[in-house]
């Protein structure tokens, strides 16, 4: 079987605060290529850790939405989800990646 290389998307963000010890974590990687879903549409898997505050960290992942839009061809992708328990608590995020092929003119 040949496979052909896709794209894949830039993350960057950060969790949302955890009041009862006031404080969020930021995460940053790449997600992984296309999955294809639907009619000629597509989403990504992404998995990453968390920095390092307040003596813990969590990981962050799941899937990506469906592509979107945003001009020239190019397209973004929506994500939410909750890290893992740690330190007796979990963190919501939120986020939408980097275009797909930033350099492209």
């Amino acid at each position: 079987m040949i496979s052909t290389q896709t794209h894949v998307h830039e993350i960057q963000g950060s969790t949302m605060i955890f009041p009862e010890i006031p404080h969020n974590h930021r995460f940053a990687g790449m997600t992984g290529q296309v999955i294809p879903v639907g009619n000629n549409d597509h989403i990504h898997a992404f998995e990453m850790t968390t920095d390092f505050t307040e003596i813990h960290l969590h990981e962050v992942g799941g899937f990506t939405g469906t592509s979107i839009p945003v001009g020239n061809g190019r397209h973004v992708h929506f994500a939410s989800g909750i890290s893992t328990l740690n330190r007796g608590h979990v963190h919501e995020f939120v986020f939408a990646t980097l275009i797909d092929d930033p350099l492209r003119g």
